[in-house]
């Protein structure tokens, strides 16, 4: 194909992500960041032809899309809050489902308070550093088991210039006897058995630490209910991302080891419940 306009382009990566059942609109996505454009500017252009050098990058991205590997794997980049975010495959990709349980912390928040703040298991760090830009005077904490996944963190809060205390170790054991305000957590959830349902992009090419849990999905939850408490002030609250098939055991597993707690559970933007607000007493 000669030199085609960014219609074409796109055109000619949809057909041939369609016929290996892969995201389409990956090709898009990546055009877009490459480019740094916006889907506006997209519209204005995408009647010009592409220089030499984008549609060879665009045809080596395309490639490699057509392997199943996720586009922000190939750019290096995922967004989250409006934060640009590293992501290697060492760290999960974000999810705008875990967006939504921030903005349900942070609504739930005082802005201009000062609090204790800890993400479990922060991967490249998104959850942390967004609840640090929208609440600059909090005091926020991140940890994670994997050490390459740190780094990642701790390179994003260098460079978007934010300060989190990072800790290396198994959940709440990288806090010793640090006690928190709020505890935040989107651990792994996912139970083997459900493998041959997933999309072959995130069982093939994200970090399978970060995916699976014994249990049915639900290890860490229990491991997490049976040590929180010491971890949480009085009125400590603890924020979760589950499954969507695991809200009754979630709710299951915090009334018992937490029977003082107040439990809300809220839903996504499909409707599923995906999330879990456990809140101490005074």
């Amino acid at each position: 194909m000669n030199r085609p306009t960014y219609y074409k382009a796109l055109k000619w990566a949809f057909l041939l992500l369609k016929e290996k059942q892969l995201d389409e609109q990956a090709a898009e996505y990546i055009l877009l960041e490459r480019q740094k454009w916006t889907k506006t500017d997209l519209i204005f252009k995408e009647r010009s032809e592409m220089p030499v050098a984008a549609w060879q990058q665009f045809q080596a991205d395309v490639a490699t899309l057509l392997t199943g590997q996720p586009a922000q794997y190939i750019l290096g980049q995922a967004w989250f809050y409006d934060l640009p975010l590293k992501v290697t495959p060492a760290t999960l990709i974000p999810r705008p489902e875990t967006e939504l349980l921030v903005a349900w912390l942070l609504e739930s928040t005082p802005a201009t308070k000062a609090l204790r703040i800890l993400d479990v298991g922060t991967g490249s760090g998104a959850i942390a550093l967004a609840i640090k830009h929208e609440l600059p005077a909090s005091d926020v904490w991140a940890s994670d088991i994997s050490e390459a996944a740190l780094a990642v963190a701790q390179e994003n809060a260098q460079h978007l210039q934010l300060a989190i205390h990072f800790r290396q170790g198994d959940l709440l054991a990288a806090v010793d006897n640090e006690q928190f305000d709020i505890i935040i957590s989107n651990p792994p959830y996912i139970s083997r058995s459900e493998t041959r349902v997933m999309d072959y992009s995130v069982k093939n090419f994200e970090p399978q630490q970060a995916l699976y849990a014994d249990n049915q999905g639900l290890a860490l939850y229990q491991q997490l209910a049976q040590t929180v408490a010491a971890h949480l002030k009085p009125a400590g609250q603890l924020f979760l991302e589950f499954g969507y098939q695991q809200a009754a055991s979630i709710r299951e597993i915090y009334q018992q080891a937490l029977p003082q707690a107040t439990i809300q559970i809220k839903q996504d933007l499909a409707g599923w419940p995906r999330m879990a607000r456990i809140k101490l007493p005074d």
